[in-house]
């Protein structure tokens, strides 16, 4: 099971989708971001997959400038190769399983460990 995560451009930070200006998002084509900064990259159609050193990233490559895009995270590593970019780029990170911002400051206090026991929870809700 991916970790999915949105990015966001936006000229405001964001501490909640709930609260989130929609005309503060700056329209980014974040595929072509992405290319530039990962080498490992197998490219079939629009999907793009990422692989890193222990981890794989995937995402739909966008034609038009966007205000987010959804990234499939495989492995820990990957969320700070996206914090690396996010810094450089002003962007933002938005968790799907906890429905929280990421902290690209202290990534742990709201990062993988977290989304593991958000995936132990569903995994055994399943039961």
């Amino acid at each position: 099971m991916s970790w999915d995560v949105f990015l966001f451009n936006s000229t405001e930070k964001i501490d909640s989708i709930e609260e989130l200006n929609e005309e503060a998002l700056i329209p980014t084509k974040f595929s072509l971001e992405l290319e530039k900064y990962f080498t490992e990259i197998k490219i079939n159609e629009n999907h793009r997959r990422v692989s890193g050193q222990d981890f794989t990233l995937e995402f739909f490559a966008d034609d038009e400038p966007g205000n987010t895009v959804m990234i499939n995270l495989y492995g820990e590593n990957g969320i700070y190769e996206l914090i690396k970019l996010a810094k450089q780029l002003n962007w933002q990170i938005f968790d799907t399983g906890l429905g929280e911002m990421i902290n690209l400051e202290d990534p742990a206090s709201n990062g993988y460990q977290n989304f593991q026991n958000y995936l132990d929870l569903v995994i055994n809700s399943k039961k």
